[in-house]
């Protein structure tokens, strides 16, 4: 496992789908998703410049986040969060992507310390109304957003989605087209919305031609999960 050297790939990746948009000089953020990695394998990703990365376990990421204290890493939540679980993802996160009902957000800035700066959150949307998936529905989207954007800390910065796993590019890209069109409605609303987070490792490229600026990317970074 070269994480190094897969890390350099994924950005090649990302680079060659900006240049094929309109605007060549997009910026496309990469979020490597450590969930169930090892604090090393971070760390071996940190010293090759990358600086931002997802978790969804919250007592397993605890550990890594306190491990790595003295690392100028922006750690983002994305995973489904259950209310219990608020408290401690208020106190270590810069980012939480998945807040789908009010009560997390209202948890989560309630819970915020007065010594940390807001929360940068992104709504989570279920655009494929998928049980097995977290997410607000369509009809909820822009009432919730409302709410956060009202909260004293959080910070409203867009939209993240986990659509259906589809496996031809036309497809991929239709999904991605709508998800960009609920981020524009969000856009015209509030003024601190910037963040478009769609895209994994099978899909990156469709994400991005449709308008993503951030993907989420663990396997092709870390390799297969044990």
């Amino acid at each position: 496992m070269n994480i190094a050297y897969n890390l350099d790939k994924v950005l090649q990746r990302i680079d060659e789908s900006v240049n094929k948009l309109p605007n060549k000089n997009a910026q496309v953020a990469l979020l490597a998703v450590s969930k169930t990695r090892s604090w090393e394998k971070i760390l071996q990703a940190y010293e090759q410049g990358q600086r931002h990365f997802g978790e969804s376990y919250v007592q397993e990421s605890i550990e890594k986040i306190n491990k790595l204290k003295d690392y100028d890493i922006c750690w983002h939540f994305i995973g489904p969060i259950q209310s219990n679980k608020t408290n401690k993802i208020a106190q270590h996160y810069d980012w939480v992507h998945s807040v789908d009902r009010v009560k997390i957000a209202q948890r989560l800035s309630d819970q915020r310390p007065d010594n940390m700066p807001p929360i940068n959150v992104c709504v989570q949307l279920n655009i494929s109304n998928e049980d097995s998936k977290s997410g607000a529905g369509v009809e909820q989207l822009l009432e919730l957003a409302q709410i956060i954007d009202k909260l004293p800390n959080l910070t409203l910065r867009g939209l993240m989605a986990i659509p259906q796993k589809l496996s031809d590019y036309d497809s991929q890209t239709k999904i991605f087209a709508e998800l960009h069109n609920y981020y524009q409605q969000m856009r015209k609303q509030f003024d601190t919305v910037d963040t478009l987070s769609m895209g994994m490792s099978q899909d990156l490229e469709a994400a991005i031609a449709e308008g993503s600026n951030m993907v989420r990317i663990g396997t092709d970074i870390f390799g297969p999960r044990d």
